[in-house]
């Protein structure tokens, strides 16, 4: 049913949604029309992507201001049929378009598209007789019957999504234009070896570039370890170089130096779970990076099973029979933002949700580097004698 609304009217329409969220937003103060169906399937959505709230941008309009933003004044948003929305997750960050596309999808609402190039605001309408599921950065025209293969999203799981890894090598970022390209996360080198001054150029301003332009975030470490006592000090400077940060996505040992593969299964198997423990112990989601090949032949079975895997394969179609979250699967990609070529790479777990779930890599829990340092020995000690009943105290030089 299509009911008619004061310009300040605030009827509580449900439990999340208030009339005047819908009225025109011309400036001219007149009444507006609002269907039923649509706030209840909103509310619907709300439940299905477990919003902290959902920011209604554009609900009636009029015909003058819906010409005036591109309309035809004689759409859906004119007959109170139509809204534009921005949907928020638990975290009070933007949930994706793609998958308030797909969600929409399964609800019902019979028209849907994304309406911007950063993937933030989607179009839902109840349109009757018709559908439309479109996708404003390609056009005005219907581009799909079904947004789960479109977008590439398992239905039922978890969201497929782009990715990149860079480092120093990559040169200065414009963050911004790689998020408008469609990039939803980043695998930042966070430097390699053993020692401090080894940290990657680039790391801090990739980490807040990235995280100020909505990328989600996780991190890498280039190994030279040749056993078990380099591969903890190179996981303590790995934890000092990550302090202090939030990481959406896994942090990752990546070890793939031949002299290293030369050490065998065993050994190189054994460097491995040192510095994958040792980061584990601090609170931290890891994960192994490794080609198809590294990881059939010198990768432990029960480090693939115990750990999530970044799997390097630059193939149009793996080959790789083992589980993995992430696929490496071009090293000479292009995206707009980045000079030259960029590693690309397909998410296959939702891993944000994961790890602020359980307080992990930043979010919620206290940071706890295994086996502190023992404080440095003094050259001095504080004693404390009693005479005639009065304390003295003082300090003692060593010998």
């Amino acid at each position: 049913m299509i009911k008619t609304y004061g310009y300040d009217d605030r009827t509580q329409l449900s439990a999340h949604f208030n009339a005047s969220e819908f009225r025109c937003k011309c400036g001219q103060a007149h009444d507006f029309q609002l269907s039923d169906e649509l706030v209840g399937k909103l509310e619907q959505l709300y439940a299905a992507l477990n919003c902290s709230k959902i920011i209604v941008t554009s609900g009636f309009r009029c015909v003058t201001h819906d010409k005036s933003v591109g309309g035809s004044g004689t759409g859906q948003h004119t007959i109170g049929r139509a809204a534009d929305i921005c949907c928020y997750g638990q975290d009070g960050q933007p949930i994706s378009s793609k998958l308030v596309c797909c969600k929409a999808q399964d609800i019902g609402f019979s028209g849907i598209a994304n309406i911007t190039a950063a993937y933030q605001y989607t179009h839902v309408d109840v349109r009757s007789g018709s559908k439309w599921y479109g996708d404003e950065v390609k056009g005005n025209s219907s581009v799909t019957k079904d947004f789960y293969s479109y977008f590439g999203i398992q239905k039922g799981g978890d969201t497929t999504v782009k990715g990149i890894d860079v480092s120093v090598h990559n040169g200065s970022i414009d963050w911004g234009k790689v998020k408008a390209a469609g990039i939803d996360f980043a695998i930042l080198r966070a430097g390699y070896g053993k020692l401090e001054k080894q940290k990657d150029e680039r790391f801090e301003a990739n980490y807040s570039g990235a995280k100020a332009a909505g990328v989600a975030v996780g991190a890498y470490w280039y190994s030279y370890a040749m056993d078990e006592d380099e591969a903890r000090q190179e996981a303590d400077v790995f934890l000092s170089v990550i302090r202090g940060k939030q990481l959406d996505y896994p942090v990752y040992f990546d070890l793939e130096e031949k002299k290293q593969f030369d050490l065998g299964r065993e050994k190189v198997s054994s460097i491995m779970r040192t510095f994958l423990e040792r980061v584990e112990a601090a609170g931290y989601f890891v994960g192994l990076y490794g080609s198809a090949s590294s990881l059939t032949t010198h990768t432990e079975d029960e480090i693939k099973r115990r750990y999530t895997i970044w799997l390097a394969h630059w193939v149009d179609k793996t080959s790789y029979d083992g589980s993995y979250g992430i696929w490496q699967h071009s090293e000479k990609g292009k995206v707009d933002g980045i000079s030259g070529n960029v590693d690309l790479d397909i998410g296959y777990q939702d891993f944000p949700a994961k790890i602020k779930a359980k307080g992990l890599n930043g979010y919620g829990t206290e940071e706890v580097l295994p086996n502190p340092p023992a404080p440095a020995a003094e050259d001095s000690i504080t004693v404390e004698v009693t005479v005639d009943g009065k304390k003295y105290s003082g300090k003692l030089n060593k010998a």
